[in-house]
């Protein structure tokens, strides 16, 4: 018991431990039966009591509401037929993780503590994956999205010089290039970073990825009109249909040209620890001057997790290293364990993200972990077979890694095809019977299945399939 009035901690730690383990026997029960919890809409009931109300001092009392109302109604993706867009869908190493970085509580922005020693060890770890120089730079970030903006702020650095960080743009007319099918996580980056969304150049695909002869022409073009070409942005799985850029073939191009080829291989870019053939789809990676990539969705760790690899470190410092006097490392002490990782990005206060990245290799290792994103590939052939033995159902476009594209009725012309599929996604999410996302591809909007989930296997996929066709209706 706590005497101390102003004091946040339990007043009774036996009753908080009671009440902690019996939640904790609920969260590893709800692991354990993932298959047994699809998504589900959150009841008006539920919703209105998140309203900020009256203290649940008791422990126990505190435990129950997190179980009865917060529980059960997450995305649903830790379900073994979920599909929809390409989320992540954790690991019981990871409850294990959270609740030790929980009680840690560590800031992971510098210092010295064992929190920045083992984000280096994955950092290198991640390194010697990708095969990116031994110098190269690294953070653990929420997602893919803001490594692309750090990743674009080290490319903005190196074309305009470090003085961009103080002076900003002075209107220098940067663009950059993508392939159609780049994430709109560019996009925003270069909005965010002053240079304009506008300057993303799109350029279409060929026969492997990105053109080059089309994008070498458009980079002609912009030097000749006065134009400052900086990056190149190739994408490693695109979010619609897994598609991969030629790596080897972008890398050359910027060297030939001098320019920033920053890869975007959010899901994709893990493919390099899933063997081959695998593995041949993101060759030349270790090539890019940056690469961004989740943890949280192909690694399977509990969210959030993104990377940033900068080969150059002195890009990268230069786009971010800003110390106040506050912050001055010191030879010895706490305020140690230079360098500090709020040098390398846009926080200074930042979460224990390696943890659960180091839990997961530790507890699985790199080539279960490889060995199940390969299995998701094959699950993702498993229903392509399926959808082209129904009736009148078709693919709407080739599997290549691990999503499937198909409608449910080629019978029917466009709009209605799109309708039906529309509507079916929305009854099988409803009915807990599968969660497809949907996604346009030549004027026609399919049921998109992004499979991701280390638990799925056969009989989830044929149960998916057979799930559409009663919901077609026949």
């Amino acid at each position: 018991m706590t005497d101390d009035p102003a004091s946040l901690d339990p007043d009774d730690w036996d009753a908080f431990r009671a009440a902690a383990h019996d939640l904790l026997d609920s969260c590893i029960d709800r692991l354990a039966a993932a298959g047994d919890h699809p998504w589900q809409p959150v009841p008006e009931t539920v919703r209105a009591g998140y309203a900020v109300g009256p203290v649940a001092a008791d422990p126990a009392a505190l435990a129950d509401r997190l179980r009865d109302e917060v529980l059960p109604y997450g995305t649903g993706n830790t379900h073994p037929q979920f599909f929809g867009w390409v989320h992540g869908t954790g690991l019981a190493s990871g409850l294990l993780s959270e609740m030790v970085a929980a009680t840690m509580n560590a800031n992971c922005g510098g210092r010295d503590h064992g929190a920045v020693y083992m984000e280096r060890a994955v950092v290198d770890w991640a390194r010697g994956v990708f095969g990116m120089p031994a110098g190269a730079s690294g953070l653990l970030v929420a997602g893919t999205s803001q490594a692309t903006v750090i990743a674009l702020a080290a490319a903005r650095a190196r074309a305009l010089g470090p003085e961009v960080v103080a002076r900003g743009m002075q209107g220098a007319p940067l663009v950059a290039y993508a392939g159609a099918g780049v994430h709109n996580a560019a996009q925003k980056a270069l909005a965010l970073l002053g240079i304009g969304a506008e300057a993303l150049r799109r350029i279409p695909d060929g026969s492997a990825g990105t053109d080059t002869d089309v994008l070498r022409a458009a980079i002609a073009r912009d030097r000749a009109a006065g134009l400052h070409p900086f990056a190149v942005i190739g994408t490693a799985g695109s979010v619609d249909l897994g598609r991969f850029d030629d790596l080897e073939a972008l890398a050359d191009l910027a060297r030939d040209e001098d320019l920033w080829l920053h890869v975007d291989g959010a899901f994709g870019a893990w493919l390099a620890i899933a063997g081959e053939p695998w593995a041949g789809r993101v060759r030349g990676i270790g090539r890019a001057d940056s690469l961004a990539c989740d943890f949280h969705k192909w690694m399977y760790v509990p969210y959030d997790c993104g990377l940033v690899l900068i080969a150059d470190e002195t890009w990268h410092r230069a786009a971010f290293a800003a110390r106040p006097s506050y912050l001055e490392g010191q030879a010895r002490g706490l305020a140690g364990g230079d360098p500090w990782y709020c040098d390398y990005g846009v926080d200074l206060s930042r979460g224990n993200r390696a943890l659960k990245v180091w839990t997961a290799l530790t507890a699985y290792g790199q080539d279960r972990l490889g060995a199940a994103i390969a299995g998701n590939c094959a699950r993702a052939a498993d229903m392509a077979a399926a959808v082209e033995a129904a009736p009148h159902m078709a693919l709407l476009a080739a599997v290549e890694t691990n999503l499937c594209v198909f409608t449910a009725d080629s019978r029917l012309p466009a709009e209605d095809q799109s309708a039906l599929n529309r509507r079916i996604a929305q009854d099988l999410q409803l009915s807990g019977e599968a969660v497809f996302s949907t996604v346009e591809i030549g004027g026609v909007t399919g049921l998109r299945a992004a499979i991701t989930n280390h638990r799925t296997r056969p009989q989830h996929i044929r149960e998916a399939v057979a799930a559409v066709l009663r919901a077609r209706g026949d």
